[in-house]
């Protein structure tokens, strides 16, 4: 799976050469994009429901989240809605990886605080230093904001999904099919 904000050239170049990637776009992004379609004033309440949308257990559930976010605001904001709805599926890609690691593949801010720093830095003192040097000033700064991090969630699972194992709203099909046996 690859996440992004949605530019589109780094899909379509994901896809020529992995062309199996799986592809989710950001909510983050993707909720900033719909509260610049609706007055400051409402702004509050479409972010409610909006994050109804993606805090949702199941796909299913999910779609009727955004149903009802569709149904409140498409009249009055319908940019708003068709900015969510033209991206639906791509958007709900991360209830076909395991549960445990959706908290980490909805967005990319954790990725861009990352570079944020490094970005910082470098475009600071660009011209004043030999690439060695820049290189080992951006290597450093990676490694410090490497104490930072959060220990990926689930990551036993990274075996399961290498391996194609097809997961249901974040359920492995094999644990389904062994809660329907002992059922």
């Amino acid at each position: 799976m690859a996440i992004g904000d949605g530019a589109l050239g780094f899909r379509k170049a994901l896809s020529k050469v992995y062309g199996t990637t799986r592809h989710q776009r950001c909510w983050v992004h993707k909720t900033c994009n719909v509260l610049d379609k609706v007055p400051k004033s409402m702004q509050a309440h479409v972010k409610a429901a909006v994050q109804e949308i993606w805090r949702s257990p199941s796909r299913e559930l999910a779609l009727r989240a955004f149903e009802r976010f569709a149904q409140m605001y498409r009249a009055k904001y319908p940019k708003a809605v068709e900015c969510i709805e033209s991206d639906l599926d791509i958007l709900l890609t991360f209830y076909d990886f395991p549960a445990e690691h959706w908290q980490h593949v909805r967005t990319t801010n954790p990725i861009e605080s990352t570079f944020a720093t490094v970005r910082l830095r470098t475009v600071k003192t660009r011209g004043c230093m030999s690439r060695g040097t820049i290189l080992s000033m951006v290597f450093k700064l990676g490694q410090s904001a490497e104490r930072g991090w959060l220990r990926l969630r689930g990551y036993r699972r990274l075996g399961d999904v290498m391996r194609g194992v097809k997961f249901i709203d974040g359920v492995s099909e094999e644990e389904i099919n062994k809660g329907r046996k002992v059922a």
